[in-house]
């Protein structure tokens, strides 16, 4: 009995030391550039501005992959000429929007007009662990049409792509907001 009070006076002891704190909970801390534009300054039969931060990579068919290296995104621009076909075009472009249904919790879009520069279209976006979580279509309804789609370089979890998301939709409105056809 008496090596048991010489123990628990030992622990007791030893025990008595600094007090634990529960560690802190840590948040993600993302920095991003502050926002400059500039425009686009590629032979196109559009144009529009761009984050200055982005990287433009030229392709056929007048398409481009806007990427964001820092970010591990790109916006994927392609480009259709409207030839009595813009029916046609505007399915194809919402049929793919909503083939992300199988892995998205919710896809709202948001209608878009700029009758001074004749864009007319839609943004998407779509919530949850799709490829892509916002895209966009605008046309001037006779002669072109346009489509965007922001992809990540990463297995898509929503939760912590959010903010890069955030900050690239807003490029991508900007991109809508100052688009011009060139006839």
């Amino acid at each position: 009995m008496r090596n048991f009070f010489y123990l628990l006076i030992v622990f007791m002891t030893l025990s008595c030391g600094k007090e634990t704190m529960p560690k802190p909970k840590g948040y993600l801390s993302l920095n991003y550039p502050k926002k400059e534009f500039a425009k686009l300054n590629i032979e196109r039969p559009y144009t529009f501005e761009i984050a200055k931060n982005a990287k433009v990579i030229s392709l056929p068919k007048n398409w481009l992959k806007i990427d964001y290296p820092d970010l591990k995104a790109t916006v994927d621009i392609t480009y259709r000429p409207v030839q009595n076909n813009l029916k046609e075009l505007l399915m194809e472009a919402e049929k793919l929007v909503f083939e992300h249904t199988v892995k998205a919790d919710q896809i709202a879009s948001n209608n878009f007009e700029n009758k001074k520069n004749k864009v007319f279209g839609s943004i998407y976006d779509i919530t949850g662990n799709s490829a892509s979580q916002v895209q966009f279509h605008v046309t001037d309804s006779t002669k072109h049409f346009l489509k965007g789609s922001l992809f990540f370089q990463t297995r898509p979890n929503y939760d912590s792509i959010l903010p890069a998301v955030n900050y690239i939709k807003q490029d991508m409105i900007r991109m809508m907001e100052t688009l011009e056809w060139k006839d």
